[in-house]
């Protein structure tokens, strides 16, 4: 008696759909957040910006690494990811907040990773090379490498993915200082933040 009601459960919950089993978490999908709009004569002002990147950063997962620990293992968040590369990310941010822009811009976005310290401190990191041109004759004005770094509130990936955000933040206008500072005469600018 008492297996063939447990024969009749486990029909029951077969037909009914049910699973004892738990279902997988789905990441949770990040970004930058949204930028201020410039608008200029009613419409979206689009500078030309292309930022590049090599194979390891051009997927959506968020990388992390244990510099106390294992400084040469880059890890990945299973549960957080970005909603798009973070190159193609820090482009359409780019894109979609910049000022009008008089000059083409070729980035490559060469180091994106959180990077712990100790088990409860970490940093994020970011160093992209950029490259001024001019629109019209495509002759290079300047080029400079930046380093920026900020440290997260808390050493998790929210800690990561809101540092992040501060961070392109502050690149958007690092940029924007630069290009005003190049010169006049279109003479080549080459420098490297230390």
């Amino acid at each position: 008696m008492r297996y063939s009601s447990l024969l009749v459960s486990a029909i029951i919950m077969a037909s009914a759909g049910c699973s004892v089993a738990p279902k997988p978490l789905q990441p949770a999908l990040h970004d930058f957040g949204a930028p201020y709009l410039q608008y200029e004569n009613g419409t979206f002002a689009r500078p030309a910006v292309t930022v590049t990147a090599p194979k390891w950063l051009r997927d959506n997962r968020i990388r992390y690494r244990l510099l106390y620990a294992a400084p040469t293992r880059v890890r990945f968040y299973a549960l957080d990811r970005w909603i798009a590369p973070p190159p193609e990310l820090f482009e359409q941010h780019l894109i979609a907040g910049a000022k009008p822009l008089e000059y083409l811009l070729n980035i490559r976005l060469m180091d994106f990773e959180q990077q712990f310290e100790a088990s409860d401190r970490a940093r994020v990191v970011m160093r992209f090379y950029l490259e001024a041109y001019a629109p019209d004759s495509k002759r290079q004005l300047g080029a400079h490498e930046f380093h920026l770094q900020q440290a997260t509130q808390t050493p998790d990936a929210a800690g990561a993915v809101t540092a992040f955000a501060g961070l392109v933040q502050q690149a958007e206008s690092r940029i924007q200082d630069w290009l005003a500072g190049l010169p006049e005469s279109g003479q080549p600018d080459i420098a490297s933040e230390p």
